[in-house]
């Protein structure tokens, strides 16, 4: 083995000598070379990645001189088995197969035997190019590949410890990795998993518990959450009397007081949990000292039960249900398992005079971690319109958190066990990083999930999204091919999605924006708002619409509704360009260049913003201002030019364009 990049980089010669390079730089290049394998990189790519702060000239130079570097390198240790090779546009290392540790992991992963498992453990000594980094792009480019191995590190552990048969090698190697990669993230669950069934297999059943513990105090500390019933349930074996070891117990057995703690903390679910976000809406206690309140408080309760129940991606129990725990001092997390749901809203109601004062708290049950609170005050004449934003509110700011969470889970869970829901949590994970390599990583993501589930509208209208962004940034490889695509995916949404809000407010954005059909996409947008009036993505998407095609007033009101519903909404930028660029057609050019500013700080990565906001600035008579927008645009964007706008812009309103091209072009936007 002559090259290692698992735990660091390391490279030794034929010989047995470790070879240095020069530079950290060209440390990397390296490490570059070996990761692409035999396919090779662009130069350019290259250059730009690792000598991002340099022009393109000076970048160039830099990367033929690590070339240099390290092919003079090589040729001085004799070892012709590795070498640099390359044509003006591409290079690639040209090596031996069993050259390069990550190689043969790779290769080694693949097979099924417990000897070829236990010969890539023994490969994996930490993170890919541990301690190897540099910030901005290298950083941004080695991140996903770390995660990728660490993912396989921890699949192999996993896969390692449910082996029928295990010889001694095969189950040092297991515990080796699998306590390597707890120390290297201590809520890394499938190794827990993977230690307490090696030890189990030996009849350590105190150290096996004492692994559940740590993990269980482990996720509890970093995430607040409690471990998967696949972990709970390898500790509640060890009670059982038809247990089955392959050896006596050694040391006494399971200690009966730590035993008796976890019966009292993670007991088994009475109800199984759905696979979707599943929430109760308890009823609300009435603080007020007036039994006549208790109906306001009810009223509560059923609008938001209602409200949620047309969120197509939840669960949502039933109010009578729920209402079976009315007037009982309430233990949530006893409530999510008797009810089987992962989230408990539960709130309160006081009456001060004429005033009211309504909380709510959303908790995750298995942990009792608070996700979100907030309050809501009004005055008792107005109780039915307090009622209304009540429900609007918690519904508009739990969906996100409720999001958020459940993206937080599926990052846990292993990748073969993940269902096509946690495939687009994935996607949109990566989405909402809205980088080119962001979209790169989610749009897969989305296939796959539609794979598992052909109907899964969710996935395919985010797939359509996906496309309007990379339009949106000028990142469209084949234009017609892509536009075609979106075409379809629209079309299956229209099919398939017609009672899912958040899947037909996605496609009405890129219905509008990659095809031009403003009507379809206006329709779709209100389908949504009538499936779900109380969506923020589909009041952004409507807005959205009528901002590019319609009534730049109605377009405000629309995107300010959808702020007021989500507040801390991942699509805050967009609904803020988009305000801007509403303003901006409306010739209030003061209005509109604070908002795009906002939106380009928020998302300094969204052309679309930083285009609004220099066309904004030059109408405005701020040119400095518009200049540093136009150069930051075409730093991101170096084709963007007057002339090809309109495939970055879409077909907008023929005088909004018009508006549009003239004050881009006073920006100092090119011919």
């Amino acid at each position: 083995m002559h090259i290692r990049l698992l735990g660091g980089i390391e490279v030794v010669s034929a010989g047995g000598q470790p070879l240095h390079f020069a530079t950290r730089k060209t440390s990397l290049l390296f490490a570059a070379l070996v990761l692409v394998g035999p396919k090779g990189v662009r130069r350019e790519r290259v250059a730009a990645t690792l000598w991002a702060g340099s022009g393109e000239q000076q970048a160039r130079n830099s990367l033929r001189q690590a070339l240099v570097d390290i092919r003079r390198l090589f040729p001085s240790t004799g070892d012709e088995a590795i070498r640099i090779e390359g044509n003006a546009d591409t290079i690639w290392l040209a090596a031996n197969a069993d050259e390069a540790d990550i190689w043969v992991f790779d290769r080694k992963c693949q097979a099924d035997d417990g000897e070829s498992l236990a010969a890539a453990a023994d490969l994996y000594r930490g993170d890919l190019l541990d301690g190897l980094s540099s910030p901005g792009q290298i950083d941004e480019w080695l991140a996903p590949l770390r995660a990728n191995y660490s993912r396989k590190a921890l699949d192999l552990a996993e896969r390692l410890s449910l082996l029928r048969e295990l010889g001694s090698h095969e189950e040092q190697a297991c515990e080796t990795l699998a306590g390597r990669l707890v120390t290297l993230d201590p809520c890394a669950e499938e190794a827990h998993r993977a230690l307490i069934r090696i030890f189990r297999r030996r009849g350590k059943t105190n150290d096996a518990f004492r692994q559940f513990l740590a993990c269980r105090e482990a996720l509890k500390r970093e995430l607040g959450v409690e471990p998967e019933e696949a972990t709970r349930a390898l500790v509640e074996r060890i009670e059982a009397p038809n247990m089955e070891l392959k050896e006596p117990v050694a040391d006494g057995g399971p200690p009966e007081i730590e035993l008796s703690r976890l019966e009292a903390t993670a007991p088994r679910p009475a109800v199984s949990v759905p696979e979707k976000p599943s929430i109760a809406v308890l009823p609300f206690q009435n603080m007020s000292g007036d039994a006549e309140q208790d109906y306001f408080t009810d009223g509560v309760v059923e609008e938001i039960t209602t409200a949620l129940s047309h969120v197509n991606w939840l669960f949502v129990i039933a109010r009578n249900s729920a209402f079976a725990y009315k007037g009982q001092a309430v233990d949530v997390t006893r409530v999510g398992r008797e009810l089987g749901v992962r989230y408990v809203l539960e709130g309160s109601v006081r009456k001060a005079g004429s005033r009211l004062r309504v909380a709510g708290q959303l908790v995750e049950a298995a942990a009792g971690t608070s996700l979100w609170a907030d309050r809501f005050e009004g005055d008792v004449s107005e109780i039915f319109e307090l009622q209304d934003l009540v429900a609007s509110s918690v519904i508009g700011a739990i969906s996100p958190r409720l999001e958020q969470a459940e993206m937080a889970r599926a990052k846990r869970k292993p990748t073969e066990s993940l269902d096509a829901y946690d495939h687009y949590l994935r996607g949109m994970t990566s989405l909402y990083r809205w980088t080119r390599e962001g979209l790169d990583e989610a749009l897969p993501q989305f296939y796959k999930a539609i794979e598992l589930d052909p109907d899964f509208a969710a996935a395919q209208g985010a797939a359509a999204w996906c496309y309007f962004w990379r339009m949106a940034n000028g990142w469209m490889t084949d234009r017609h091919q892509e536009t075609a695509e979106v075409a379809r995916l629209v079309g299956n949404v229209a099919i398939h999605g017609q009672d899912d809000a958040v899947a037909l407010a996605f496609s009405s954005v890129a219905l509008g924006y990659v095809i031009g059909d403003y009507e379809a996409g206006s329709a779709l947008a209100d389908r949504a708002l009538v499936l779900n009036p109380n969506c923020a993505t589909a009041w952004s998407a409507s807005g959205y619409l009528k901002a590019c095609y319609g009534d730049p007033d109605i377009a405000i009101e629309h995107l300010s509704r959808a702020r007021r519903l989500s507040p801390l909404d991942p699509l805050t930028f967009f609904m803020q360009t988009f305000t801007a660029f509403a303003h901006f057609v409306a010739c209030r050019y003061d209005a509109a260049w604070p908002l795009a500013e906002a939106a380009s700080r928020a998302q300094p990565y969204y052309l679309t913003g930083l285009r609004v906001a220099a066309a904004s600035n030059a109408m405005a008579g701020r040119q400095d201002a518009a200049s540093k927008h136009i150069a930051r645009s075409r730093q991101l964007d170096p084709e963007l030019t007057l002339s090809n706008l309109k495939h970055r812009v879409g077909p907008i309103r023929p005088a909004y364009f018009t508006k549009y091209f003239e004050a881009l072009r006073l920006a100092g936007l090119p011919e």
